[in-house]
């Protein structure tokens, strides 16, 4: 931990879905004065995501679910399309994300890799986001997807043509800032 940070209080205001404390720190800045500051941090885990590529189809797997923060940000119907993802639960984080794939697409993966980690929204959450790429093809589809009923979730398994999936970005038909990044990391790296 940084010498530059002292925690001088931690209020638990929170702990349903993950954790919400308000915390009162001193941080030095760089003239060594010590400014006093309040934030809100929220602790909900770390999380994994990847996308789904067929080079050879000239696809990629994504999903539809209903996200009740966008639907109160304006988002009419709260439906996003999104790269599968999911919480660690404590896993290893490429042991999340297979078993995500499957738990949401109906995909088995054998061979993913790992391209980046990334904090999402690090002025305010402490999740950090393991981001991976697999390919896929149509006999590793061993079941329906659709995530768990005892998650609540209710899936759509979406296959898109990879150049549609990127004009979707700019009709905001996908708005998702993980999904965003890894259609374009795909394209970057010429993956589709």
């Amino acid at each position: 931990m940084s010498e530059k940070v002292k925690i001088e209080s931690t209020v638990l205001l929170s702990d349903n879905w993950g954790k919400l404390n308000k915390v009162t720190y001193k941080y030095q800045l760089k003239d060594g004065f010590w400014q006093t500051q309040e934030r809100e941090v929220y602790n909900r885990g770390n999380g994994a995501v990847i996308l789904l590529y067929n080079k050879n189809k000239g696809t990629v797997i994504l999903t539809r679910q209903f996200r009740l923060p966008t639907w109160f940000n304006g988002n009419a119907d709260g439906q996003m399309i999104e790269a599968c993802a999911g919480m660690l639960d404590e896993m290893d984080p490429e042991d999340c994300i297979k078993r995500e794939t499957e738990e949401e697409t109906g995909y088995n993966l054998s061979d993913i890799r790992k391209i980046m980690e990334v904090y999402m929204s690090p002025g305010s959450v402490t999740e950090i986001l393991y981001f991976f790429v697999g390919a896929y093809s149509d006999d590793m589809k061993t079941g329906t997807g659709g995530g768990l009923d005892n998650e609540q979730e209710n899936i759509e398994v979406l296959e898109f043509d990879f150049n549609d999936s990127l004009r979707m970005i700019e009709t905001g038909e996908i708005k998702d800032a993980k999904t965003i990044m890894l259609l374009q990391y795909a394209k970057i790296h010429d993956l589709v």
